[in-house]
């Protein structure tokens, strides 16, 4: 039996449009994505499958190419309308910190820099660059690293700042290992990047840490 056979009340589909998104199960959301399903399979039960072979729906979304296509009933086709919908998804987040005027809400920038930077498989630094009256100018990821660190160079932090006309910044970086604590090396490189863009009169005014799945910001420990 196809979903078309099924009763209206019980179709992904015709469920969301009724009762909103938020009630559908991630088999039932995945099942819309997917569309269709393979021989002796519904949408549905493909989607069951997938996200039985990669444990949860967040690590289907982080899989690589080879990875999801390797599941029968994928393929590069969905592959890419995937990451197509991820990148609305991430490019959305960012519209809505942009508009966030004046950015006052602590936990809108953890949750806008976790959805951002926590599936990374290396350390990524990034910065949001703020202007006087600490409206988001922009969001910037600068440097990449391995597994366990990424070279941050305070002179190209400064310079983005300048080009940005910044008046202050908040700092980021994630946790490849999901564990949130700063180690000294963070705080250190905090303390140059404060110290540096103290010369240019622009405030350093966090310096958020994303784990999994919490964060650590080193402001609210009073450590700026």
């Amino acid at each position: 039996m196809t979903i078309k056979d099924w009763p209206a009340t019980e179709r992904p589909r015709e469920r969301l449009l009724e009762q909103g998104a938020q009630g559908l199960s991630d088999a039932e959301l995945l099942a819309i994505f997917l569309r269709t399903g393979v021989s002796g399979k519904s949408a549905v039960d493909l989607a069951r499958e997938s996200l039985g072979r990669f444990g949860n729906l967040r690590e289907l979304l982080a899989a690589d190419r080879d990875q999801f296509c390797a599941v029968p009933g994928l393929g590069l086709a969905k592959f890419a309308q995937l990451q197509a919908a991820l990148e609305m998804g991430r490019r959305h987040l960012n519209e809505q910190l942009v508009r966030a005027i004046p950015l006052q809400n602590p936990e809108q920038t953890q949750r806008f820099l976790r959805a951002r930077l926590r599936d990374y498989p290396y350390e990524v630094f990034a910065v949001i660059f703020l202007d006087t009256r600490h409206r988001v100018l922009a969001f910037e990821e600068l440097f990449r690293g391995t597994i366990d660190g990424a070279n941050v160079y305070p002179r190209e932090i400064v310079r983005r700042a300048l080009t940005h006309n910044a008046a202050a910044v908040i700092l980021s970086h994630n946790h490849p290992s999901g564990v949130a604590e700063p180690s000294q090396a963070d705080r250190r490189i905090t303390e140059r990047l404060r110290d540096a863009l103290a010369l240019v009169d622009i405030r350093v005014l966090d310096h958020v840490i994303v784990g999994d799945p919490n964060c650590y910001s080193l402001a609210e420990h009073g450590l700026i």
